[in-house]
């Protein structure tokens, strides 16, 4: 998984991919999250596997404009139709434990003690709360820490910060995901984390703007800085290599990831950003 998504925020301009060894056969699919994903399979020996991946993207970033009724009640769960909660069922279980409550009680000291609060104001105090108050790691492999265990450590990684996020706005009843892409920085302007290699964030659902894209790691609401590649309900279904080989046990030599997103020219007089986004490994 490794071609950006298309969508009403970034379109395809142009996408390559390049295996070596030459693969026997490839074939192109649509998994059951709606995620694009090449399937390459191999014949022979070989010292070495590469995947390389060129793409380019007219990036047009959208500001989520929340409504003003969506609010959240302290005790409460957010609501949602029940035409629409039947598809988002999925995306508001919960896959974590919690046996004490923890994740909830940390989520809920974002609501107003009394009264209703803004549910643009509960999803935005908590990105700023996990990008000012928990510290920032790389750790390239592993599944991501429970959201118990990153609220013990006040750190984690990008993938953990998501999750917890996900896990959070889900103990209130919200519709959250799990996205895998990429995260870029513009010239003179913030330097972002995570940067380098492939990133992490959360989007939610709230009826009046659809998905909205959540990056705890970076501070940011709204997918400026952010290229969607693969979303899912649970962070294994968007693992952007995974695959078999054979061989002795001595035989791997260990993988090495790298990824160069940049802004360039955009196409048109409008807010957008042509990008380039180059990933090897």
């Amino acid at each position: 998984m490794v071609r950006p998504q298309e969508g009403p925020d970034q379109r395809l301009v142009s996408a390559e991919l390049s295996i070596t060894p030459l693969p026997v056969a490839r074939r192109h699919l649509v998994d059951v999250a709606g995620n694009y994903v090449e399937a390459a399979r191999f014949r022979g020996r070989a010292d070495s596997l590469t995947f390389e991946s060129v793409s380019e993207i007219d990036h047009r970033p959208i500001d989520p404009a929340f409504g003003e009724a969506e609010t959240l009640r302290p005790g409460g769960r957010f609501g949602y139709e029940p035409l629409d909660m039947a598809d988002l069922a999925t995306s508001v279980a919960r896959r974590f434990e919690d046996p004490a409550g923890e994740v909830e009680a940390w989520a809920r000291r974002f609501l107003r003690p009394v009264g209703a609060t803004a549910l643009k104001t509960v999803l935005c105090d908590m990105t700023h709360a996990i990008h000012g108050g928990f510290a920032y790691g790389v750790r390239l492999e592993g599944p991501p820490q429970s959201p118990v265990e990153t609220l013990a450590r006040r750190s984690g990684s990008c993938r953990d910060f998501a999750v917890l996020m996900m896990e959070a706005a889900r103990s209130l009843g919200l519709a959250a995901r799990f996205v895998s892409g990429y995260v870029y920085s513009t010239a003179g302007g913030p330097q972002r984390a995570g940067g380098g290699h492939t990133h992490a964030w959360a989007r939610v659902f709230a009826p009046s703007c659809g998905w909205a894209e959540f990056d705890p790691t970076n501070g940011i609401v709204g997918a400026a800085g952010l290229i969607r590649v693969a979303v899912a309900c649970d962070p294994r279904q968007t693992v952007p290599l995974h695959g078999t080989w054979a061989g002795l046990g001595g035989d791997y030599l260990g993988m090495e990831v790298e990824v160069d997103a940049r802004a360039g020219a955009p196409a048109a007089a409008q807010p957008a950003e042509r990008l380039r986004v180059a990933r090897g490994g």
